[in-house]
C-alpha cells in the first residue's frame, strides 16, 4: 500500500484559489501550498507567507566579498610584498575599491544562487505531485491547493469538507 502525500484541490479562477487560501490558512493549516499557471497578485499575503530569507544569504555574501578584497590587497601590499612605489602608501582602499567591488558582486550571486537552492531544498529529483495526471493542468489554466498529511491539523474528512466549502471542483488524494 502506498502512503498517501495529501490532499489536492482544484480550482478554476484564481478569485476562487485566493478565497481558499484564506480558508485554509483560517483553518490553521501549516503545510500546504497553492500552485498556479502565473503569480497571483496577493496570494503570498492571503497564504500568510513572511519575506524571503534570500536577501540575508546576499548580504552576508557580500560583505564577505568585500572583507575579502580589503583583507588581500592590504595583505599582498602592505605585509607581504613590501614596495613604495614612487612615494604612495603600502595600502590605501581607494587602491582596493575595484578588486573588493567585483568580489562583493561574485559572492553576493553566488551566496544568492546557494541560498535560494538550500532554502527550496533543490535539487528534488521527485516529488508526488509530478505523478497526478490533473496537476498537469496547473502550467495551462487549472489553480490547486495541497494539503499535505504532515500538517497537525490534517483529517482526510475534515480537510476534504473544508476544501469543498472553499468551492473546489475536484479533490483527490495524492499518493507517494
Amino acid at each position: 500500500m502506498s502512503k498517501s502525500y495529501g490532499i489536492i484541490a482544484e480550482f478554476d479562477t484564481p478569485a476562487d484559489v485566493m478565497a481558499a487560501a484564506r480558508a485554509v490558512r483560517k483553518a490553521g493549516f501549516k503545510h500546504w501550498d497553492v500552485h498556479t499557471p502565473f503569480p497571483v497578485h496577493g496570494m503570498d499575503e492571503a497564504m500568510g507567507l513572511k519575506n524571503s530569507n534570500v536577501g540575508w544569504f546576499t548580504f552576508i555574501g557580500g560583505v564577505t566579498g568585500y572583507t575579502s578584497g580589503m583583507l588581500m590587497i592590504w595583505f599582498q601590499n602592505a605585509v607581504d610584498y613590501r614596495i613604495v612605489v614612487g612615494g604612495k602608501p603600502l595600502f590605501s582602499p581607494l587602491f582596493a575599491f575595484p578588486v573588493s567591488y567585483e568580489l562583493t558582486i561574485l559572492f553576493a550571486s553566488f551566496a544568492t544562487i546557494f541560498g535560494m537552492l538550500f532554502l527550496n531544498r533543490l535539487p528534488c529529483l521527485h516529488h508526488p505531485l509530478l505523478k497526478n495526471q490533473r496537476f498537469a493542468q496547473v502550467t495551462h489554466d487549472k489553480f490547486y491547493i495541497v494539503i499535505e498529511t504532515t500538517d497537525r491539523q490534517y483529517s482526510e474528512t475534515e480537510t476534504r469538507k473544508l476544501l469543498e466549502s472553499a468551492g473546489s471542483k475536484h479533490i483527490e488524494q495524492v499518493e507517494e
